[in-house]
């Protein structure tokens, strides 16, 4: 079953190849209190799942909470980005998105850039006035929350760097949810844009959800939701009718290529949404399906390999095609699934400190394992694709992954927003750096990504399987 859980692009977002606009990353998220830093292995894109929203945003008309907001944005960027940045260069951003901003409601705006000198007192008081101008000046035409947000959102984009960026309430919220694998009414569905034809599109339903049961499948295109026609909408807009009540019908007008458009009448539940999914391939090989690397990540894999072996099997087929990535923290655990000790991933930040993540000692005993791996595998599954690669504990098959080397750490803000700001690259336990480079297989099986979890048309499954069952017969034989 295809694993698409956030965004298919190469160059957009995430990755940006032609197609589906997925977001691939996660990262490295410590457990805490609603301010502390949270560092993630990935990024968001342009994709939603049918995710809740039952906490209010924030009121439109605090002032110092607006400040607030650009403010600690400011000096996070200041403080932790990863490159070093010049206070001239946020500023400057600051204003180009407000203006951007502006455009989009038709409102020739007149923003003058202010004089930066350098001063990180002198420059945050230009950067409020800018911003506090713009609110006293424009309140006609939008809220101040929205003009703080596209201040922020600019100061951002102007360091170049997409993985860097502004979450909305609604955003930092359902990342969150996808995280946790958080419960939600809905119908258990992902959805994406294709940024050509600006199709709302299915990504993927999770298996055993009504979505599922209904048999929407990847790639059918949403036309209407409820009477309402998707195309003209943001993701968001579908998203928050998809989801609803409990118990409560909703209806999918849907195109699928070669056959009749369709109406699927889907009642809501209430959903959880797994990270993993696995069964047994033959009697000798266990297949484990890992969808992204959140809060549950490791006990569902710790979970699958030993329903796996009491069911029989030898040997191990670990699928992290489409799979974008997710917490550094679960990255690490899952890799010492399979890593019984040493290095799994080292971090290094702008001073050029190196932090380095150990196996946690907890593997299990060693069986023949391939990593399946593609041009979607990105981030997080980068990480433990690199380990499981330099400890020599499992051979990568499939094609080369996406090349995402870098870490983000998430700030709260004011508001119920945050801010995602690269603050670090990563190296594998080799020490090779793989931003834009990607980690070429050991053994090299091409095949379009749309095809994963299609059995009979999976040559990169086959091949492994082949794998498998010589190295399986090669161990009876020397026994």
């Amino acid at each position: 079953m295809p694993a698409f859980r956030r965004a298919i692009a190469v160059l957009a977002a995430v990755i940006a190849a032609a197609g589906l606009t997925l977001a691939f990353e996660r990262g490295h998220l410590h457990n805490g209190s609603a301010l502390d830093p949270r560092s993630i292995a990935f990024h968001v894109g342009d994709v939603r799942g049918d995710f809740s929203a039952d906490r209010p945003l924030a009121e439109a008309d605090d002032r110092s909470k607006d400040l607030s907001i650009l403010d600690i944005s400011m000096e996070k960027v200041q403080d932790h980005f990863y490159k070093s940045v010049d206070d001239e260069t946020l500023i400057k951003g600051e204003r180009t998105g407000l203006i951007k901003f502006l455009d989009k409601k038709h409102v020739n705006a007149n923003i003058p850039m202010p004089n930066v000198d350098g001063v990180a007192s002198d420059d945050t008081t230009a950067a409020n006035k800018m911003l506090t101008d713009a609110i006293d000046r424009y309140s006609s035409a939008s809220s101040a929350d929205d003009l703080t947000f596209a201040a922020v959102s600019g100061m951002l984009d102007a360091l170049g760097d997409p993985y860097t960026v502004f979450l909305s309430p609604r955003e930092i919220q359902s990342l969150n949810e996808l995280i946790r694998g958080g419960d939600f009414g809905g119908i258990g569905i992902y959805i994406g844009k294709d940024p050509k034809s600006k199709d709302v599109e299915v990504l993927n339903p999770i298996q055993g959800t009504p979505a599922y049961r209904a048999g929407l499948k990847p790639f059918d295109t949403i036309i209407s939701v409820d009477g309402h026609a998707c195309k003209p909408m943001d993701l968001d807009a579908v998203m928050n009718l998809i989801r609803g009540k409990v118990g409560t019908p909703v209806k999918l007008f849907v195109a699928r290529k070669g056959e009749p458009d369709k109406t699927y009448v889907v009642v809501r539940e209430q959903i959880h949404v797994p990270s993993v999914s696995y069964r047994m391939i033959g009697k000798d090989v266990g297949y484990i399906q890992l969808y992204d690397f959140g809060d549950t990540s490791e006990q569902e894999v710790s979970d699958a390999l030993s329903n796996v072996f009491k069911q029989g099997a030898k040997a191990i087929v670990f699928d992290l095609r489409n799979n974008g990535g997710g917490l550094l923290d679960a990255a690490v655990q899952v890799s010492s699934k399979f890593i019984a000790d040493g290095p799994i991933v080292s971090t290094i930040n702008r001073a050029g400190q190196v932090e380095t993540e150990d196996a946690y000692q907890d593997a299990v005993p060693p069986h023949p394992l391939v990593v399946l791996v593609n041009q979607y595998t990105a981030s997080a599954s980068e990480i433990t694709a690199g380990a499981i690669q330099d400890a020599r504990v499992g051979v990568l098959l499939g094609m080369r992954t996406y090349g995402k080397g870098v870490v983000q750490t998430i700030y709260d803000l004011p508001g119920a927003s945050a801010v995602k700001i690269t603050t670090a690259r990563y190296v594998t336990p080799n020490g090779r750096d793989i931003n834009k480079r990607g980690i070429d297989p050991n053994i090299s099986v091409p095949m379009d990504p749309k095809i994963v979890g299609l059995d009979a048309k999976d040559v990169q499954l086959k091949a492994a399987l082949e794998y498998l069952h010589k190295q399986i017969a090669l161990s009876a034989k020397n026994q």
